[in-house]
């Protein structure tokens, strides 16, 4: 009878110990090891159902890691814009305001940066063969790659109104043929403009809500 209550007491610390393991930082069913879900990375920016949808598509996860992001960072620069004009000649590095890597590993990595400056770039005949452009804020375009989306940020005096630029960088090796994937990436690159331009408290952004409609590539400035 001893024995076999010592080997009762035995069993039962080995399942004790082995659910622990489970709920540790190294176990295979905690929420972190899962990562987060496509509608939740960086703070919510693609909640919507265009934006997540896009995410999944362009991706082919639903889950992700965001531990790169800097979402913090990336806004602190677009506000010390406000406090003082961008000189001609000063261009900030982009941060980026989100980064995010599949959980189930694989390079269709997502990044989307943030950065102040002047005005949109319009688009040179040579660059506009390669890209699509969309109807959202003053200026947006993409590749299968590479998205720009550029939007106004006005705001009361004494803050100094300026231009943010959007980037987002798709996963590699997705042919430039691929006309659907620009469409995700600047869906991307808008419902990250919306979440900021509400952070910041612009107004008059002109950015579009869910899909940005395709249309003709300007060939100046706006």
């Amino acid at each position: 009878m001893r024995m076999r209550s010592a080997l009762v007491r035995v069993g039962a610390t080995v399942v004790v110990a082995a659910v622990l393991a489970s709920c540790s930082d190294g176990g295979g069913t905690s929420e972190e090891s899962e990562g987060v879900a496509a509608s939740a990375v960086c703070g919510g920016f693609a909640k919507d159902a265009a934006a997540t949808a896009a995410l999944k598509a362009a991706t082919g996860s639903d889950r992700f890691d965001d531990d790169l992001s800097k979402p913090e960072k990336a806004l602190d620069g677009l506000r010390d814009a406000t406090r003082a004009p961008l000189a001609d000649s000063y261009r900030p590095l982009p941060v980026p305001y989100c980064w995010l890597l599949p959980t189930g590993g694989g390079e269709k990595t997502v990044i989307v940066k943030l950065s102040p400056t002047n005005k949109a770039p319009g688009l040179a005949p040579e660059h506009a063969k390669r890209v699509t452009s969309y109807a959202s804020g003053l200026q947006a375009f993409s590749s299968s790659g590479l998205g720009f989306l550029y939007f106004p940020c006005d705001l009361k005096e004494p803050s100094h109104d300026f231009v943010v630029e959007v980037q987002v960088w798709g996963p590699p090796g997705v042919p430039k043929t691929d006309l659907p994937q620009r469409t995700r990436l600047i869906t991307l690159a808008n419902a990250a403009a919306r979440k900021v331009s509400a952070e910041l408290g612009c107004q008059g952004d002109r950015l579009a809500s869910g899909v940005p409609v395709a249309t003709p590539n300007p060939s100046a400035s706006p």
